[in-house]
């Protein structure tokens, strides 16, 4: 007779309760999506509760499970969602898997982990306030090598990401008034983009999915829930952080965001409610019974079959290249900003051929805006007296983390050249 030891015993306990929870949760018909129910499989809970949590957590009990607390903040506890709540969130953002995915709230990184099996061609990127909490979510998905297939930002998750607009789905984790969604919503993808978040006041809010079709917006609001309120302060101490914080993306600062980003987020919005849309059903099924067979065929892009297009985005990739091999030795400060600007002029061109050659027109964006970051943290010690061995080595270190930015996005319009010289 063979004898299991007790870790054993516990991975077989952890086993059978996934097991059980997924046969509740698909008896009672809250899950649905055969993705996703294989996401729950693959991606284990526990590894998202810190061990420190392990003696009160819950795992495969459909409860929350803690998994930050601040003792000197009694407010500052935070949980992973339920399953069913975290089914139901998944569920209503509808996603392909090429969509492109904003989360506010990290959650621990469990929430981007499943979307991450639901979307492996997109874009998934995570906007967290508490720089202790993303610094967990990180090591949370390094354990189960997905630390470099979703991006972890440190800033507040009420301005969203209109830099890298527009975003196919945008999930809000914590609670959020309605009138601090228009930003959120008018950077939406007008091409049937989802926004998903539990909007009211801090005692009860209603889950609401929200489609955007062009300039119109449909909700449907799916059910009541209390969610804690969504964390949107940066701490004081934390901005020098950010800079330093090699493990995350710099935030950009507010001398960077354009004027159109800034009418974009500030654009009114006028949410049409109604009760037989948008429930479980994808944006693609609802525009095909209630849109005009001309708006849904601006919609749909097909696979283009012709070589001159497909010459025309590799010419595009070739001057990129061109421009980035030259940002290595350039010196001069404006000269680097308009550099960054003319590969940013040719970035917004490759939109158009984004889905015909499933370009990563974000993944090149956030390149750049890293290196545009560095540039700006060189023009700010310009002032400063270069002769001070401690502002020298600033700068140098700044000018080493810039040319490694350099260098990656080379190596990702390298390798997309590759790919498509493949294509046709």
């Amino acid at each position: 007779m063979i004898k299991l030891d007790r870790n054993d015993r516990s991975k077989d306990s952890l086993k059978t309760k996934k097991k059980r929870l997924l046969d509740t949760l698909i008896y009672n018909a809250i899950l649905k999506d055969k993705r996703l129910i294989k996401a729950f499989i693959d991606i284990p809970l526990e590894h998202f509760i810190p061990d420190k949590f392990k003696n009160v957590a819950k795992p495969y009990e459909d409860v929350p499970n803690l998994f930050y607390y601040d003792e000197s903040n009694p407010e500052s506890y935070r949980t992973i969602s339920a399953p069913h709540m975290i089914t139901i969130m998944l569920q209503g953002l509808n996603l392909e898997e090429d969509d492109d995915l904003l989360i506010l709230g990290a959650k621990s990184g469990y929430i981007a982990a499943l979307a991450r099996q639901l979307a492996p061609k997109g874009d998934i990127r995570i906007l967290e306030a508490n720089s202790d909490i993303a610094k967990l979510t990180k090591e949370n998905l390094k354990k189960l090598k997905l630390g470099d297939r979703v991006t972890i930002i440190v800033k507040n998750p009420l301005n969203g990401s209109p830099e890298l607009y527009p975003w196919k789905k945008i999930l809000v984790t914590g609670a959020i008034a309605q009138q601090k969604i228009t930003p959120l919503l008018n950077q939406l993808s007008k091409e049937g983009g989802v926004l998903f978040a539990p909007i009211g006041s801090k005692v009860v809010q209603n889950y609401t999915q929200i489609l955007r079709q062009g300039e119109e917006f449909f909700g449907k609001k799916q059910l009541q829930v209390r969610f804690s309120p969504l964390i949107t302060q940066i701490e004081l101490d934390e901005l020098e952080l950010i800079i330093d914080f090699e493990e995350f993306e710099i935030n950009e600062t507010d001398s960077s965001t354009t004027e159109y980003e800034e009418s974009m987020m500030d654009k009114k919005v006028v949410i049409k409610y109604t009760s037989d849309i948008l429930d479980n059903i994808a944006p693609e099924k609802f525009l095909k019974t209630k849109l005009k067979t001309n708006v849904l065929d601006k919609m749909i892009k097909l696979k283009t079959e012709n070589n001159i297009e497909r010459d025309l985005v590799l010419s595009y990739f070739e001057s990129i290249a061109d421009i980035i091999q030259s940002l290595k030795l350039e010196e001069n400060i404006r000269k680097l900003f308009s550099k960054i600007d003319d590969i940013e002029k040719i970035i917004e061109k490759l939109k158009k051929y984004k889905r015909n050659f499933e370009i990563t027109i974000k993944k090149m964006r956030n390149g750049l805006n890293q290196i545009r970051s560095y540039v700006i943290l060189r023009k700010e010690l310009e002032n400063n007296d270069l002769t001070d061995p401690a502002v020298l080595e600033q700068k140098f270190n700044i000018i080493s983390q810039q040319l490694g930015e350099i260098n990656n996005l080379m190596d990702l319009i390298k390798g997309e050249i590759t790919r498509i010289k493949t294509i046709y």
